[in-house]
């Protein structure tokens, strides 16, 4: 059984850990995944077809625990501790829910103080004790309505019939709207979503916006707006804005200078039947091409072996359902395509250019810049793992980029490159 702390209006953890409000689903996963062994049995849930306005939600019903994230920005709202019965737990050092201590009316007074009169739902029979980020609930016999009016604490109950707390939420904000929990979806939950915690910066850089930079119909590079964590004169942790614009043809040193040693370096996979050649073994393997992986950026940058200069950005959306989700945080980029063709539609603004985003249908887009040709299909697996479960995606090529598209019509990446024999283009003072 879980020993837990809560801190009001901020996080529900231990010693070892804790989950924060405002922090990335993927920082929550790997804190589970830190626990394996001492939290099992976890649960994923999501929508396959409305993504972006389903709340995702993990579940840990062997703990009574459910982190509820916002299904766009992807960080947690709100922590709800729905089985009071299988966790125990704290706050401020004094155990106030256990088995051997009941969540009780007294209990909870008794642990958290006074507090405003609760809030009653007649159509459910339940209360709600209302403290700034924390919320307890009770149900009630229908017999002690009548002065609920006087709040919670003043209803008489028989001996051994105080209600206990069902439901416990820990949220942003002074007031969270009672909203009921549909089934282990989140639907319906409303919470202000916080910032993403200092705490949860780790010394990485995180996105704010990313802005594709092109020519009329060519793509030149990439300028992102981004966050991380600095000191002020009392050296104390505050957030610094920081922008950067990365080119076609900018080298690896310039890349890592502006953004940083990558969080991985891939190389491309080899020719795995080079092996069996006859002059395997007398001719060196050629170089591989390399991905510079900006995880929190959900960006990778690939780098030419020869001239170890930039030819293609990679932009990933990071949504539930796609074989990479939870690896990379959505990208938020704005891209501006001047059509082929001009077709009069709702995305293409005042320059004559179609708007896509990370948040974008390719059925919209696609009929804006008139994609008439076939896909290809994609099938990714692991070398471990032969099966995807979440099935095939398709891609489409338009211009210099490669649109990666599942089966729910949402864009899961965007691969922009350099065409064959165009020459990079240079600007003097591209880092803004």
């Amino acid at each position: 059984m879980l020993d837990l702390e809560i801190v009001p209006e901020r996080s529900l953890g231990c010693d070892a850990w804790e989950f924060v409000l405002g922090m990335h689903f993927s920082q929550a996963v790997a804190i589970i995944q830190s626990q394996v062994g001492t939290i099992r049995g976890v649960q994923v849930l999501y929508s396959d077809q409305n993504p972006l306005s389903v709340d995702l939600v993990i579940n840990m019903p062997q703990d009574g625990v459910r982190l509820i994230f916002d299904p766009v920005a992807q960080r947690l709202k709100i922590i709800e501790i729905y089985n009071m019965k299988l966790v125990k737990l704290r706050y401020c050092g004094m155990c106030f829910n256990s088995p051997e201590i009941t969540p009780s009316i007294e209990q909870v007074e008794h642990c958290f103080g006074a507090t405003h009169p609760g809030l009653y739902d007649s159509q459910r029979h339940l209360f709600a004790l209302n403290f700034r980020g924390l919320s307890f609930y009770f149900p009630v016999d229908s017999k002690f309505e009548p002065g609920y009016a006087h709040g919670l604490g003043s209803l008489q109950f028989p001996n051994g019939a105080s209600p206990v707390v069902s439901r416990t939420t820990i949220y942003y904000g002074s007031q969270h709207q009672v909203t009921e929990i549909k089934g282990n979806t989140g639907t319906g939950c409303t919470a202000p979503l916080p910032e993403l915690p200092l705490t949860c910066y780790r010394q990485q850089l995180h996105l704010r916006r990313c802005d594709v930079l092109r020519a009329p119909q060519a793509t030149r590079g990439v300028r992102l707006h981004m966050f991380t964590e600095g000191t002020s004169r009392a050296l104390e942790p505050v957030q610094v804005s920081l922008c950067r614009v990365i080119r076609f043809g900018d080298s690896c040193q310039r890349v890592a200078r502006c953004l940083g040693a990558p969080a991985r370096l891939y190389y491309k996979a080899d020719d795995k039947m080079r092996i069996h050649r006859p002059t395997a073994r007398r001719r060196p393997p050629p170089a591989s091409d390399y991905f510079y992986n900006y995880f929190t950026l959900g960006l990778d940058i690939l780098f030419d072996a020869r001239t170890h200069q930039v030819k293609k950005f990679v932009l990933h959306t990071n949504y539930p359902g796609h074989y990479n989700f939870n690896m990379y945080h959505r990208c938020e980029f704005e891209l501006a395509v001047q059509p082929d063709k001009c077709d009069p539609n709702s995305l293409v603004d005042n320059r004559g250019a179609v708007s896509i985003t990370a948040y974008s249908k390719w059925e919209v887009v696609s009929r804006a810049l008139r994609v008439c040709e076939r896909p290809v299909v994609l099938n990714r697996a692991s070398s471990t793992n032969t099966t995807n479960p979440f099935g095939s995606t398709f891609c489409y090529g338009y211009q210099d980029m490669i649109f990666e598209v599942m089966s729910n019509n949402y864009i899961a990446s965007i691969t922009l490159y350099q065409p064959e024999g165009t020459k990079p283009h240079y600007a003097v003072n591209s880092i803004a």
